[in-house]
């Protein structure tokens, strides 16, 4: 599977879409969420509630407050157009001219994510839809797109999220934090799809890899071993799909390809069937990388193996498989194997 490159115009059309987001997300406000104000009385007294429906169909209600001219502020500037109103013309230019674009129903998942302020708090989107986001980030189309069939997100226990009163969340843009437990931590969110899941990982902490619940998200985090490779020269780019984009954290493209070396050592019984895709991914990418930025790679590799004889070993180990499936790119001969 090879990769070609976008033209000239695409690549442009993508580093616009990416810099309208990132200033669309620093501007955002209520005018930018997915719902409506809904008024209610109870007992004679009037209160506002925000009103939403999930990506798996349900309609949910929060609270906001009673009838005052706070909240009335805040119906009014629901009102206002959108930060993000420029970006329809721009996300379908791009789409047009073969930047890759995320499934409806994942890319509903992952802004609704956004919404929730998970990637403001420092949540990485690590896996296909990364994978994805790196072709569009380096003028490349990868060959048959595999769309995922899981969302793979990563939070560092040590990260905070801010947690607000519901006015003050929305007033931000955001939907209250506190919504996003329940449900959410597991296998969610589409429920006709019973193959979709989200996975919160987490790099492996002192309680070992013991799920971790964390207390502003309330979400289970899985602890996963030598993920904190990942979480270092972290880059944001756009997933784009339809008319819409969304701002999210990966890792750097050439720490994802190296970190997959890792990954396909750790691969047992049922998961071994995902090995081929992680050695084409990391192949993909560091062929890529190598022709444009090799320096990245080198660095990036440098600093694995330097992390100890766990770490060169294992990396050795899945550089020798990567080999045998790349034998023409001479990886080996590129980056010193332990």
């Amino acid at each position: 599977m090879k990769s070609t490159s976008l033209s000239l115009t695409a690549q442009t059309a993508f580093a616009q879409v990416v810099e309208v987001a990132l200033s669309a997300d620093v501007m955002r406000s209520v005018s930018d969420l997915p719902g409506t104000f809904v008024p209610k009385t109870i007992k004679s007294r009037k209160y506002w509630y925000y009103q939403f429906s999930e990506p798996s169909g349900a309609r949910r209600q929060l609270f906001v407050g009673p009838d005052n001219d706070a909240v009335r502020a805040l119906v009014a500037k629901s009102r206002e157009a959108s930060s993000s109103e420029s970006l329809g013309p721009l996300v379908r230019s791009a789409v047009a001219l073969g930047n890759a674009q995320v499934l409806p129903r994942h890319f509903k998942v992952l802004r609704r994510l956004a919404e929730y302020g998970f990637f403001r708090a420092g949540g990485l989107l690590i896996g296909t839809h990364a994978f994805l986001s790196y072709g569009n980030m380096l003028g490349l189309k990868w060959g048959e797109e595999d769309a995922g069939k899981n969302i793979s997100l990563v939070l560092d226990v040590g990260m905070t999220v801010q947690t607000h009163e519901a006015i003050q969340s929305l007033e931000m843009g955001f939907l209250p934090v506190s919504g996003l437990g329940g449900k959410t931590g597991g296998a969610y969110l589409i429920p006709s799809e019973k193959e979709f899941r989200l996975d919160f990982l987490t790099p492996v902490g002192r309680d070992g890899e013991t799920p971790y619940e964390h207390p502003d998200l309330h979400v289970t985090l899985q602890p996963l071993k030598f993920m904190e490779y990942s979480l270092e020269n972290i880059q944001q780019s756009a997933l784009i799909c339809g008319d819409q984009a969304v701002i999210v954290n990966v890792p750097h493209p050439a720490r994802y390809a190296l970190h997959k070396l890792i990954v396909v050592t750790l691969r047992e019984g049922a998961f071994q069937v995902k090995t081929h895709k992680d050695l084409m991914q990391a192949g993909m990418l560091l062929s890529a990388l190598k022709a444009a930025r090799p320096w990245d790679v080198e660095e990036a590799w440098e600093d694995l193996v330097s992390r100890g004889k766990g770490w060169s070993s294992r990396a050795g180990h899945g550089m020798a498989q990567l080999c045998r499936l790349f034998p023409e790119e001479g990886f080996d001969q590129w980056l010193d194997v332990p």
